[in-house]
């Protein structure tokens, strides 16, 4: 099997554990753990995507900033318009957005305007040219039009001293177009997250190394390296540590003194040279170490002197399912983003899917339309959790709950799309 870590992990085993925690209660403890990594820092608009704010943005202008048109028309004084039947108005000028007309218009005249024009001094109302037959400089208008349509007023979307985006809001693209249009060049963002990661096992070798007898290569570093990247962090890539004690204690250290968080894959659970779990206990804590999951069943939380720690398991897809459900949103919080709620959809299954109670799984989907248009979804294959491959062909987790003997074709199941969560 090509670019996966196998390495045995008896933590994953199907039996039910009493002792393991639900995810939900996990990520809660997690959750309380955690505070705001400090410090600060002030960037050009554009350097600032997918950045946290470290302060409420507020408006000091008026968007749009003049009243101006909706459509293109004629910019008219309401009275004008005829209770009943038609009438005519002369034409005095012309506006579009960027070129005002200057002059007072007086009853009996109005303004051809483009949209975004400034509304002329005078004239409240603007009448669609679909609206008006024009011959000459003379319009005729008829009585469909009320006072004040098709007019955007100042401050009508944004008014100076509003709140744009709170503080723990992530930068997106239409976030900088609307900074920009309130004249906004810099901004206050949260630090970037120092994330530091290793892989641990004898039988792990980096790409360009050659396989001896029993190796494989290491996927989890570059799958972690990846899911970090979306998270825009700087992310250490420490390498792989060999089983030994020291070594791993020694590696646990001096990523304590460089990042702020620690993520590691295997070595967190039962076997013999799994040492990652005791050296932790032994230099820092462990709060807690496994879950009522499958996959993942073995992850370990802590604190490695003043680093937050996670131990994630070997097997290459617990390695994502975890990052997923319990890291992605602590490291989002340690940035000071506020907390997003999952997305997660019924929709009836085509597979027939295997699973024991006790443990809540998540098994890997793609969902897509039937022939007649309605959404389905099925297992990508087999689900174990060194199948990788389930996780690069699905687009989705197929959520089983923890009272679930599993399920059978046409059953309705709890999917939580990838990308609401990647």
């Amino acid at each position: 099997m090509n670019n996966m870590n196998i390495k045995k992990d008896t933590g994953c085993m199907d039996d039910y554990d009493p002792n393991s925690l639900p995810p939900d209660v996990a990520q809660m403890k997690i959750a309380r753990s955690l505070e705001v990594i400090p410090g600060v820092e002030k960037l050009a608009l554009r350097s600032s995507l997918n950045r946290t704010l470290a302060a409420d943005i507020r408006a000091n202008i008026n968007v749009p900033s003049g009243t101006n048109s909706a459509m293109d028309g004629y910019a008219v004084i309401s009275s004008d318009i005829p209770a009943q039947g038609t009438a005519d108005l002369q034409v005095i000028g012309n506006c579009r957005a960027g070129v005002p007309f200057t002059d007072t218009v007086k009853s009996g005249d109005c303004v051809r305007i483009m949209t975004g024009g400034i509304l002329p001094a005078g004239t409240d109302t603007v009448i669609v040219q679909e609206r008006v037959a024009r011959k000459g400089d003379v319009i005729t208008i008829d009585n469909t039009t009320r006072t004040g349509d098709n007019v955007r007023r100042a401050g009508e979307d944004i008014a100076p001293g509003d709140i744009v985006l709170n503080e723990g809001h992530c930068i997106t693209p239409a976030d900088l177009g609307l900074l920009a249009s309130l004249g906004i060049g810099e901004v206050k963002v949260h630090r970037r997250l120092r994330v530091a990661f290793f892989s641990t096992g004898d039988e792990l070798r980096s790409i360009g190394e050659a396989l001896d007898a029993g190796c494989v290569y290491d996927s989890n570093r570059y799958t972690l390296h990846g899911m970090l990247r979306r998270l825009n962090v700087d992310a250490i890539d420490m390498g792989v540590i060999a089983d030994e004690r020291e070594l791993v204690e020694q590696a646990l250290l001096e990523a304590s003194e460089i990042a702020d968080v620690i993520i590691t894959s295997g070595g967190v659970s039962v076997g013999e040279a799994d040492y990652v779990k005791e050296a932790v206990n032994k230099i820092g804590a462990v709060e807690f170490w496994k879950i009522a999951m499958k996959p993942g069943r073995p992850l370990a939380f802590g604190r490695v002197k003043d680093a937050w720690f996670f131990g994630l398991p070997g097997n290459p897809v617990s390695v994502m399912v975890t990052f997923y459900l319990f890291v992605q949103q602590a490291l989002r919080s340690l940035m000071g983003q506020r907390k997003t709620e999952s997305f997660t959809i019924k929709m009836p299954c085509v597979s027939r899917l295997k699973k024991r109670p006790g443990r809540i799984e998540y098994q890997r989907g793609i969902m897509q339309r039937d022939e007649n248009g309605n959404w389905q979804v099925q297992k990508t294959g087999a689900q174990g959790s060194g199948i990788l491959r389930s996780m690069s062909q699905a687009n989705c987790f197929i959520i089983l709950p923890m009272e679930s003997e599993g399920v059978q074709p046409g059953m309705a199941v709890e999917v939580q799309p990838f990308f609401s969560i990647m």
